[in-house]
């Protein structure tokens, strides 16, 4: 069965990315890209629905961490008859993708249990197994439809009732290494290839990336580890970022809050590159601008909030019925139906960060249909920046006119104002410098509450929004602005659960849903990054510190935080969380 969210670490190749519970076994995996059909998916299910395990045949403990900074994961088993590690990870492939898993003998003799059963196509197909040579080693491949599944090792299991299982000592010194490799079904491999030289380039390659990033933060540590992770949820190749490797773990448990994170959001996108820019890392930067042009390509008024990492467009999103749910949380989706909702903000956080783009010296000067795209997407937003929108929490209910939306439209029209003031770009300046100032008017007179002293979630109630606390960090308002300062105190008054932010008081309805959700991670770091803006250093290095404190064993965060109960809640590891994280720790940086 499923373990807590907290119990699972991620390895990947910046193509897709498993996550390995606890327990030696990986729930959920799938292959060759992230938002491809599940080759594991007991995350949503049960054992049945596939994983690939080892651990003790005994009672054991476990104790967790990175190789260094890498992402790379060593597990460590502890039984009364000897020690062992376990160590996972995903080289880099080239057209297929690879999951090793190394078991090394400690000290003493542990008795080991090894299972490996494939359910393609999340969990339902169970595919046709035997026995095979690859280069005169034995294997045994699953083939389905366009996936083939190839496992190696010095010593295979044997089939069980449709499962492969198997159980061995290890003892001291012992070093038993396993990998399963995915090819299209129609390839026929002929060799293998050597894993040990596949593993070191990609420990090495990690800690070079590592190694550039600045330590004078708060926690350099977690902030290094939030960056690595961020890095595995870029792809290598066509620089699309996604949300979160997995689809579908609940808001709230047992309720019908889940969502598939598995694509490419551009506001998570383009928050995700103004860290990795604030970190000093460029070339990702290039990178998924080149993707930005290639998935907008196009009329600007067919502009989505959403593509999968490839660009591609079509999304529709349906159920799996037969998949009972993480802890009963159904339905399971596929594919995401906000990718039709118009959301306003969007374009304000594209604009931001293709500005951090020319301040960090790679311009637009390599591509000149940059700016040209970018003009044109204001071009449309000024056509149609008046009417409502879903906003940035993708609600499901009546549109409205979103005062966050509105602040990033501002942003939208602000940014590319300086695009042609202060880097001498073409555009008609005078009229986005009008549309900016009339929007900024709209906010402070419609998105503001006079009588308590806040922005509110929308123009038509007082209610407040946590999405508020971002208007100091783009430039909308200072950070000491009487305004901002009783931003924060209504925010702190009505959205504060157990120290932590939820995003917005669901019991309002206005998001269309059923049910309650916990504190959003990434909410209680923007509290932090609005702290620091206001002056409240102090405030703002003590909840830092307690988020933080979050973080499971080997640093990574979920979507939400059940801290009445001490769980990660929704779907992990999200970008969301890591690169607010990094943000607010940058923020403190520079108010210290």
């Amino acid at each position: 069965m499923p373990l807590p969210i907290e119990d699972y670490a991620m390895i990947g190749d910046r193509r897709t990315a498993a996550l390995v519970g606890t327990n030696g076994s990986i729930d959920w995996l799938c292959l060759p890209r992230f938002d491809s059909p599940a080759c594991f998916a007991g995350l949503l299910g049960t054992d049945e629905n596939g994983h690939w395990q080892f651990v003790p045949d005994e009672t054991y403990s476990t104790e967790r961490r990175y190789l260094g900074d890498s992402a790379v994961l060593e597990t460590t088993f502890t039984t009364a008859n000897g020690v062992v590690t376990l160590t996972d990870l995903m080289p880099a492939g080239d057209g297929r993708a690879d999951v090793v898993r190394c078991i090394t003998g400690v000290s003493g003799t542990v008795r080991m249990k090894h299972e490996w059963r494939v359910r393609l196509d999340y969990g339902e197909v169970r595919p046709w197994v035997r026995r095979q040579e690859i280069g005169g080693e034995k294997v045994i491949t699953a083939i389905g439809g366009p996936d083939q599944l190839i496992l190696r090792g010095p010593r295979l299991p044997v089939a069980t009732d449709h499962r492969h299982e198997d159980a061995f000592d290890v003892s001291e010194g012992d070093r038993l290494t396993f990998s399963t490799t995915w090819v299209p079904s129609h390839v026929k491999l002929h060799q293998l290839g050597d894993l040990d030289a596949r593993v070191q380039a990609t420990v090495d390659d990690d800690e070079r990336w590592a190694d550039s990033v600045r330590a004078d933060v708060p926690h350099p540590g977690v902030v290094r580890r939030s960056l690595l992770t961020l890095r595995l949820l870029t792809h290598e190749q066509t620089g699309g970022i996604v949300a979160a490797p997995t689809t579908s773990l609940p808001e709230s448990f047992g309720g019908e809050r889940n969502w598939d994170y598995r694509y490419c959001w551009l506001r998570d996108a383009a928050l995700t590159l103004g860290s990795l820019i604030r970190a000093g890392f460029t070339d990702e930067a290039m990178l998924w601008r080149g993707w930005l042009l290639r998935a907008v390509a196009g009329d600007p008024e067919d502009l989505q909030i959403m593509y999968a990492v490839d660009g591609a467009r079509r999304l529709p999103e349906h159920t799996l019925d037969h998949l009972a749910g993480y802890e009963n949380s159904r339905p399971v989706r596929i594919g995401n139906a906000a990718v039709d909702q118009r959301q306003h903000d969007v374009l304000g956080e594209v604009m931001i960060a293709l500005e951090s783009v020319r301040e960090s010296g790679r311009g637009h000067g390599g591509d000149p249909n940059a700016w040209a795209l970018q003009a044109a997407l204001v071009g449309e937003l000024a056509r149609h920046w008046e009417e409502p929108d879903s906003g940035l929490w993708e609600i499901r209910g009546e549109p409205r006119r979103f005062t966050h939306s509105l602040a990033m439209v501002w942003a939208a029209f602000d940014r590319a104002v300086r695009a042609v003031e202060q880097h001498g770009l073409k555009g008609p300046v005078d009229e986005w410098r009008t549309l900016r100032d009339r929007v900024r008017e709209e906010v402070l007179t419609r998105g503001f509450d006079p009588v308590r002293n806040t922005f509110t979630q929308h123009f038509d109630t007082t209610d407040v929004d946590a999405s508020l606390l971002v208007l100091p960090l783009i430039g909308f308002i200072d950070g000491e602005d009487p305004r901002m300062l009783g931003t924060i105190a209504a925010i702190e008054e009505d959205l504060l659960r157990d120290g932590l932010v939820l995003r917005y008081r669901t019991q309002t309805g206005v998001d269309g849903l059923e049910g309650d959700e916990h504190p959003f991670l990434a909410c209680s770091f923007w509290l932090v990054s609005a702290y620091a803006a206001a002056g409240r250093v102090d405030d703002a290095h003590a909840l830092f510190d307690r988020l933080v404190g979050l973080v499971n064993d080997v640093g990574l965060l979920s979507e939400e935080y059940d801290a009445a109960n001490s769980r990660m809640v929704g779907n992990f590891p999200q970008a969301f969380s890591h690169l607010a994280l990094v943000q607010a720790a940058f923020n403190l940086a520079d108010a210290r």
